[in-house]
């Protein structure tokens, strides 16, 4: 076992730099440096306010300015690595160095002394205390931060290049300039405006803390960060996965190549997976690829399996060895499958394929998913495209079994085993059949009779939308409306209560028009079907209420009964039609 915490120790800024064998390390796998100057301005006003308060009076044993806490690891290279706290770590080491560059000219010993400090806390120094002003205490090999050469020219000779143009350099200059100001409005009485100067970095090096918490290794380092943090982002599986490829692209001199398309993969997973419930929109890419390559590997355990886990195997040879290359190919074109999936391109995919497509986006689990990532990297073309008439017969298949599978035993966990034994069966190109798991008609058509279907259930949302597109006239539903529970027949003293909630009295409506159609008796919902409430107003897109208004019968209990038996014979079909029964 790992051990999780070595030390925690509230530091001084002073205590925490100057040591000589004090090293810190952003390391490749972290994100850039982003603070602003909106958050140095105000960690400058927080810290003057601080060391130069209103009364002139502090008590300099007492008073502490508490700067939040760091979370790192001593590595192999006895590096402190630093997993939490990097902004303020180079923030306020930019701050020491603009305070370093402006104390050049004085002269008095007690400005030499603090300026002697801070440099013991800016660089390396040999025995003597002299600084090496090549050596600074922190170095970042952050992948995707391009303005890392100017923090570290920065800090060696505290000068700003003219084409500077990284948040190190403006904030750099932000403090440079608070600084000018500080000086130019004081008294010109300038011993006590060096003494009154110099007590600013003074009171940074002695009063201000960090709380360091220095763990075992790297991973119990992240584990903590994780807990702990409540302030931002912790770091992502795939910012760990990110660097192990970085590092086999650099063996090949294509770490830039590499770089480019990550950034291009970033963007295009932000689209795909806006709110993933965790870590990263990456996160989620790599979580679909995972099961391609479980699959591959034969893998049928349906125990659930943490992405690191499963990629930092033998040292992450996945994602290292010979063949990361294909990997990493195989993540970008899985990301262009699922963005061309979400914005139902429709140069990629025919009519039927869409319409599928959106049926199972509206799935009672999000299992589907996983399936479809390892069919589509399994049967992709060169081109990344699919035979469209073999990925509609698969999509269809999935779909019946997922609903029914559902209906029968509620929650993911029981689809995991039938549905990780038919992942192997399409890598070894074997037709997905789901033979150990084929349905009993009519135990099924009994259990979808006695099934509870109510707006509270995901499988109500999914039965109603495979339902819409039972009808061969239902056109494709567009990705960006909002479709909720539409209850056809009014709740009143006309109907009963399971009557009203039997999937018989049920359909999707666009939110736009739910409001106004729960307040409606059936008679006034013809018109709102049909779009003829009011002369702007357009028909409902669901076709088969549509077809409910034209019908321009009233909508009683009996027809209720009778639609509910026609969805749930049409349902066992659709099963038959898939081969799903027994």
């Amino acid at each position: 076992m790992p051990r999780k915490i070595e030390n925690i120790d509230q530091k001084k800024i002073q205590g925490l730099f100057e040591a000589r064998t004090t090293r810190f390390l952003i390391p490749d796998y972290q994100r850039p440096y982003v603070w602003s100057n909106d958050e140095c301005q105000t960690l400058w006003d927080d810290i003057y306010a601080f060391a130069v308060p209103d009364n002139g009076k502090f008590d300099i044993d007492n008073d502490d300015y508490f700067l939040g806490s760091i979370v790192v690891f001593m590595n192999d290279n006895n590096q402190l690595e630093v997993i939490d706290g990097q902004q303020r770590l180079i923030t306020l080491l930019l701050l020491l160095r603009a305070f370093y560059e402006a104390m050049k000219s004085y002269t008095y010993e007690w400005s030499k002394d603090i300026r002697k400090v801070i440099g013991k806390c800016i660089w390396e120094t040999d025995e003597q205390g002299y600084p090496d002003m090549s050596k600074p205490k922190i170095d970042s090999q952050v992948i995707t931060d391009e303005g890392k050469t100017e923090l570290m020219y920065i800090l060696s000779s505290g000068i700003l290049g003219s084409k500077f143009h990284s948040k190190y350099a403006m904030n750099y200059k932000l403090f440079q300039d608070n600084i000018s100001v500080f000086m130019q409005n004081e008294d010109k009485n300038i011993p006590e405006v060096q003494r009154k100067f110099t007590n600013l970095p003074s009171r940074i090096l002695g009063n201000c803390t960090l709380l360091e918490i220095r763990a075992g290794d790297q991973k119990a380092a992240l584990q903590i960060f994780s807990t702990l943090n409540d302030r931002g982002r912790p770091l992502s599986d795939s910012d760990i996965f990110k660097v192990q490829l970085y590092r086999a692209f650099g063996k090949d001199e294509q770490s830039d190549v590499f770089s480019s398309k990550w950034k291009d993969l970033e963007e295009i997973c932000s689209k795909i997976f806006p709110f993933p419930k965790n870590g990263s929109p990456l996160d989620e890419l790599f979580n679909r690829y995972m099961h391609y390559e479980r699959a591959i590997a034969g893998i049928a355990d349906s125990t659930q399996e943490g992405l690191r886990a499963f990629y930092e195997k033998g040292k992450y040879t996945l994602l290292r060895d010979d063949g990361y290359k294909t990997v990493f190919d195989n993540l970008v074109m899985l990301a262009d499958f699922w963005y061309s999936v979400v914005n139902q391109d429709k140069a990629r995919f025919s009519q039927q394929v869409l319409k599928r497509l959106c049926v199972l986006s509206y799935a009672p689990n999000a299992i589907w998913t996983l399936i479809v990532s390892v069919y589509f990297i399994h049967n992709k073309k060169i081109d990344g495209m699919l035979d469209d008439e073999a990925f509609c017969s698969f999509l269809g298949k999935i779909t019946g079994f997922i609903w029914a599978y559902t209906v029968e035993h509620s929650g993911v966990a029981h689809l995991r085993a039938p549905v990780y034994k038919e992942m192997i069966s399409i890598v070894q190109n074997r037709e997905v059949t789901f033979d150990s798991y084929k349905f009993n008609a009519d135990k099924l058509r009994k259990e979808l009779a006695e099934y509870k279907f109510t707006g509270k259930t995901r499988l109500t949302r999914s039965m109603l939308v495979w339902r819409i597109f039972s009808f061969p006239e239902q056109e494709l539903l567009p990705s960006g409306i909002d479709f909720e529970i539409e209850h056809v027949h009014k709740q009143n003293k006309k109907i009963s209560q399971a009557a009203y909630d039997s999937l018989g009295n049920l359909s999707l409506i666009e939110g736009t028009l739910k409001g106004i159609s729960s307040k409606l008796n059936f008679s006034d919902k013809i018109d709102l079907y049909l779009g003829h409430l009011s002369s702007k107003r357009e028909s409902t897109l669901i076709y088969e209420l549509r077809e409910i208004a034209s019908a321009n019968n009233d909508f009683t209990t009996r027809t209720i009964s009778k639609r509910k038996q026609e969805i749930i014979e049409s349902f066992i079909s659709f099963i038959r039609e898939n081969k799903l029964s027994k």
